[in-house]
């Protein structure tokens, strides 16, 4: 026995036709890329339209991208006998021929049929396909966070360097190498303190730069103290390396070269040279074109005996790309600035800028510059000006022969160069230049009023006797002499 109802949903279903509608997934897709969308129905029924959307806004608005209505086409006319029942499989396309990232996001495919009880209602169903569109990253950079800064000598300092990693969709993986080595490093959530001192790590292995500091400050007090006695600076390990000049040459007698330079090369016994202890972390933020900015921060406790032309790489890998993307810097203190002095004649009066122009090498990271006058204080009186750049206006005449420091430092290390302003002579001021342009206009207009006064008279010289015309004293016409007496 069967129900009278089912029997009857079973007959209008029959009659209605059936339809089924399914999109063809797809994989990640590049941004570039040539992409086709496949919609696949299969229907016994006549075919109404095909219409694909556009899906945006979380799905509150449906963008209509192709339609194809069957009242305007031919291409379904072997089905206008729709009383003979068949099984056809149809596929509607939509190609993008350079898909976007903009292009990320859901699309469906709705597909309908004419109801075979009647040709004035349709049958409709639907697929659904998410379209996920990858980027690769645009840019990569390293940089280091809070520079310019100071070179610390006998206090251990945290050093990081940053890789910003932007336009990349999804986000990519960011790893560090040190020296072509990979880094392993501890992962870090929160940013460290700026004041907590170094770095310490949770595993077993206890750096000595975590001891106290107070017993070996003595010590390397008491090392350069012996040292001066000797007449040397002390010995730091690694020599190899270019850190400490060639001791034969430090006990010879020192002359005074101007600009001279004299590069900081003296460490702390207590700095540890054994592999230092890395912390990493990461951070994203999204922007509005869909793609993500990655930062990798990673920081470890610096030592420049160890770390000075060191090379830091940050790789990055996406699935947009075919090979890593890659980035690198060498760690290096700066070692011989030029500088440039103009006017390279300056005069009284005159403003003098005395500039930093570049190094003898590659530094890394930017250092910073401060100035200051050998034995008294700068032109403005300041004991220090901070700057790549030191302009001294209106220059006096006191200051020939003055020396110039500029410091230059960054963590990695720190290098004094000097230089001497020489002031030359009194400037020739506006006013001086009118009074002497005056003085050669009246002695240029005697001989106009020589020819003016007639045949010459005898000429006498101011001490008396006449002259002939070798004569180089300042002459005067007794015609002249008496003009001048009169009234």
């Amino acid at each position: 026995y069967m129900n009278p109802c089912h029997l009857l949903s079973c007959v209008c279903l029959c009659l209605r036709g059936y339809l089924t509608v399914n999109i063809e997934p797809l994989p990640p897709v590049v941004a570039g890329d040539a992409v086709t969308l496949k919609c696949n129905f299969k229907t016994d029924g006549r075919m109404r339209e095909i219409v694909w959307y556009r899906v945006t806004d979380g799905g509150t608005i449906k963008q209509k991208i192709f339609t194809f209505d069957a009242m305007f086409s031919t291409n379904y006319s072997h089905m206008e006998n729709y009383r003979k029942r068949e099984d056809l499989v149809y596929q509607s396309t939509v190609r993008l021929p350079e898909v976007r990232i903009s292009d990320n996001g859901p699309y469906e495919c709705h597909v309908g049929i004419y109801d075979r009880a009647t040709r004035e209602k349709v049958v409709l169903a639907s697929g659904n396909i998410f379209l996920n569109v990858m980027a690769p990253p645009t840019s990569i950079e390293v940089v280091a966070a809070d520079t310019p800064a100071p070179f610390s000598r006998y206090q251990a300092q945290n050093f990081t360097l940053v890789c910003i990693v932007s336009g990349g969709k999804p986000a990519p993986m960011v790893y560090f190498k040190r020296d072509g080595e990979p880094i392993d490093a501890v992962p870090l959530s929160e940013p460290p303190a700026a004041s907590s001192g170094p770095l310490q790590d949770s595993r077993p292995f206890r750096s000595l730069l975590h001891r106290d500091l107070d017993d070996t400050k003595m010590q390397k007090s008491l090392s350069l103290l012996d040292a001066e006695n000797r007449g040397g600076r002390p010995y730091t390990e690694r020599p190899s390396r270019g850190l400490t000049p060639d001791p034969n040459i430090l006990l010879q007698p020192t002359t005074e070269n101007i600009p001279e330079t004299v590069v900081s090369r003296e460490f702390p016994r207590w700095v540890h040279s054994a592999e230092p202890t890395y912390f990493l972390r990461h951070s994203r933020t999204p922007s509005s074109d869909g793609t993500v900015e990655v930062r990798a921060l990673l920081t470890w406790t610096l030592n420049p005996q160890i770390d000075n032309e060191a090379l830091f790489s940050c790789e990055v890998k996406h699935p947009a790309l075919s090979m890593p993307m890659q980035a690198e810097v060498t760690l290096v203190a700066p070692k011989g600035p030029k500088i440039v002095m103009t006017p390279s004649r300056a005069r009284v009066g005159d403003t003098v800028r005395i500039l930093v122009h570049g190094f003898q090498n590659e530094v890394f990271p930017e250092p910073m510059f401060t100035w200051t006058r050998v034995g008294s204080r700068l032109l403005d009186g300041s004991a220090e000006f901070d700057g790549k750049e030191l302009v001294l206006e209106r220059v006096p005449a006191e200051l020939n022969g003055s020396m110039y420091r500029c410091t230059a430092q960054n963590p990695l290390g720190s290098t004094d160069t000097h230089t001497r302003l020489i002031v030359f002579g009194m400037a020739r001021s506006a006013g001086d230049w009118e009074n002497n342009h005056r003085d050669e206009s009246w002695l240029g207009s005697i001989p106009r009023r020589r020819k003016q006064q007639g045949p010459k008279s005898p000429k006498f010289a101011l001490g008396g006797g006449p002259t002939g015309r070798q004569g180089r004293s300042v002459l005067m016409t007794i015609d002249k002499l008496r003009t001048q007496k009169e009234p």
